[in-house]
């Protein structure tokens, strides 16, 4: 059974993306997904309970392979977060095609009608986790799970962990039907100069300000609204967990980040905007949430597009 929070963010994301139907916006590149394709969280409690009776995929995204080979949830198999990404015309960790996506995924035996839970090492690391959603929510997969707190609550609450390594076998994955809720360099201009939508900063703030960061430039883009994917994000037990929705909806809104608005999230290089779109998207039920794929990466890379460094309140975008 669905932990009861878990199951009242769907309930309440449900009813609010069908308050707010997905409106076309210029230049975008992806195509809302449907109610039953909205991923969702799990609690560890549920997932224990769920490994008892039902036929699951567990995917484990930790960034370095060694700590899954020291030990892993029961059944799960290791995905590298980094096999998703690969440079293109230059700029680095870029999409890959849908085609390359559906032969990863059903190399791990990731079945369509099958439930996928997704877990990373938690707090510091759970981007990589919703990365891994997003892409398979822009297939239509309409079962996926984010462990909620990762293995690091697992393993302090003293749950089962293993170093047996699962026998997968490969299913057919569709390599075609891809599309990502994702945003172009000149989506992000046109918001820029029509004034018709927000960009939302999901990196640290002193990457935001320009104090810091390993771009070409540093900085922001204009107008955006700095708001860190990790204060999504509260202690609960012995691991930190996604806050509940109202929290996370004032939280949102005192900024200006309502659900009325066209959205493009974007970071460094999209695993951190995918927190924030996981948070306003799939538990909050916003309608128009992009990811900025190029990122501050390209962004900072393109030396005739304007840059702002210091702090800011919130607003619309190049304003």
């Amino acid at each position: 059974m669905i932990h009861r929070l878990s199951l009242w963010f769907l309930v309440l994301s449900l009813s609010t993306a069908c308050a707010h139907p997905q409106a076309a916006s210029s230049g975008s590149t992806g195509a809302a997904p449907s109610a039953a394709a909205v991923p969702r969280l799990i609690s560890t409690d549920d997932l224990a309970s769920w490994q008892k009776d039902r036929t699951l995929t567990l995917i484990d995204v930790r960034t370095d392979v060694f700590t899954y080979l020291k030990g892993h949830l029961p059944g799960a198999e290791y995905l590298n977060p980094e096999t998703l990404r690969a440079s293109e015309g230059g700029i680095p960790t870029q999409l890959l095609s849908g085609r390359m996506y559906g032969e990863l995924f059903g190399r791990l035996g990731i079945a369509m009608d099958r439930a996928v839970v997704i877990y990373s090492a938690g707090e510091t690391r759970n981007i990589d986790a919703t990365f891994l959603a997003w892409l398979l929510a822009a297939f239509g997969h309409q079962q996926v799970y984010v462990l909620n707190g990762g293995y690091f609550k697992w393993e302090l609450e003293q749950r089962s962990i293993r170093q047996e390594y699962p026998v997968i076998k490969a299913v057919d994955f569709p390599t075609s039907g891809f599309h990502p809720e994702r945003a172009s360099l000149d989506d992000v201009r046109h918001v820029l100069q029509q004034h018709d939508g927000i960009l939302v900063d999901a990196r640290p703030p002193e990457q935001y300000s320009g104090q810091a960061g390993a771009q070409i430039r540093r900085g922001h883009i204009p107008g955006a609204i700095s708001h860190y994917w990790q204060d999504d994000l509260t202690q609960e037990g012995f691991g930190h967990v996604w806050k509940a929705a109202p929290e996370l909806r004032s939280s949102y809104a005192a900024q200006g980040i309502t659900p009325d608005k066209s959205i493009i999230v974007y970071c460094n290089s999209t695993t951190e905007a995918s927190h924030v779109h996981f948070t306003l998207r799939y538990l909050l039920g916003y309608p128009r949430v992009r990811i900025y794929t190029g990122s501050w990466t390209e962004w900072a890379a393109r030396l005739d597009l304007p840059i702002e460094a210091g702090q800011r309140g919130s607003g619309a975008a190049g304003r």
